[in-house]
């Protein structure tokens, strides 16, 4: 097939560092490409991809300090995009929103992955004013609070097999914590877990502007003069391997609703079992007492702590190999362009008057 990836622009793809959005439609695309498809990114021009590469700004946006508004650069993304638009089998947005206008004619050949939470009340009547384009979940959970839309699917994130090696041996010390320090992650729960467990926690995360005031108000007090905190900062791709492996578990202590949670799998991958708070995906990411624990409570976390480390990291790293590959999320998009092509063929009128084949996408 003849497949256009469409990636936001605030990171590179892949992104440098933080990116969830951008690291998989590097690992969807690179997979796409590896399984014989005709793939071209659009993208930022420090992106580094297999595929056919159409720059649409010479970085990132988040790297450029003379990017004030996004929106500008977005609008010639899509126009790019329009224009070559007939050049494509299917069309593949991880944009969001700001492409539904225009994608309108173009129903039988295009869907969208909602990657963020959906939980946000000004989504609603845009959702409910563009019904008829496909969606896609990256949990089911994170369906819950959008009206009656045309989902496609859910379609679990996938990480190449060999990015992350398992680390099965050796002695592991410490916990991690991995991501992003704001409010809704709860490294305060994490430091709070550790200490009541005995463990040293190691915290790798960036620390953006908007919620600096966070850290400095309620994390750096937990974290400075703290012999059993360690605050690595913002980590890279090479380094996860290291950090994640090296550790007994994760601790992913989340007050929000995670629409998937990459580090997970991240850690699925290194062999390193999770301790998860009951929040958003995390059930259906974690099977319970396999690849880790999940808690509603912190006073369970710490148990659950020590449940975790005993776990078998090398039943950790297959539960991960069964699920949560980049080669299966690849074939899982694959299977669902066809089924839109299909379906589209079999009902001309899909793409304008989805309600003459009520459910028809609808899984």
């Amino acid at each position: 097939m003849k497949i256009a990836q469409i990636a936001p622009l605030a990171e590179s793809v892949p992104p440098k560092f933080y990116g969830g959005t951008e690291r998989i439609v590097s690992y969807l695309t690179e997979e796409l490409v590896a399984q014989g498809h005709d793939v071209t990114l659009f993208a930022s021009g420090d992106s580094r991809t297999a595929a056919k590469l159409v720059p649409i700004t010479t970085t990132a946006l988040r790297l450029n300090p003379h990017v004030q508004d996004a929106v500008p650069h977005h609008m010639i993304l899509l126009d790019e995009v329009r224009r070559r638009a007939d050049d494509f089998d299917f069309l593949h947005f991880h944009i969001d929103v700001i492409h539904m206008p225009m994608v309108q004619g173009m129903l039988d050949r295009s869907l969208t992955t909602l990657h963020g939470r959906l939980d946000l009340p000004d989504l609603v009547p845009f959702y409910r004013a563009f019904p008829d384009h496909c969606l896609v979940s990256i949990s089911d959970h994170q369906r819950l609070p959008m009206p009656p839309v045309n989902w496609g699917r859910t379609i679990y994130h996938g990480l190449p097999a060999d990015l992350l090696p398992a680390n099965i041996g050796g002695d592991k010390d410490y916990l991690a914590f991995l991501g992003r320090i704001s409010p809704e992650k709860r490294p305060d729960r994490a430091i709070r877990i550790a200490m009541a467990a005995g463990m040293k926690l190691k915290i790798a995360a960036k620390i953006d502007n908007v919620d600096r005031a966070y850290w400095d108000r309620e994390i750096a007090p937990l974290v400075e003069g703290n012999p059993l905190v360690e605050f690595v900062g913002e980590i890279n791709e090479q380094q996860k391997a290291e950090f994640l492996g090296n550790a007994a578990a994760l601790l992913f202590p989340i007050d929000w609703p995670e629409p998937f949670g990459l580090v997970m799998i991240e850690a699925m991958s290194c062999a390193t079992p999770v301790v998860a708070f009951r929040c958003g995906s995390v059930p259906e990411i974690i099977d319970h007492g396999l690849s880790g624990i999940i808690v509603d409570r912190e006073e369970e976390a710490v148990d659950a702590v020590h449940q975790a480390v005993a776990l078998d990291r090398a039943r950790v790293r297959a539960a991960f190999d069964a699920r949560f590959t980049a080669e299966r999320m690849a074939r899982d998009y694959v299977a669902l362009y066809q089924d839109i092509i299909a379906a589209s063929a079999a009902t001309p009128s899909l793409a304008r008057h989805r309600a003459a084949t009520p459910g028809l996408l609808i899984a």
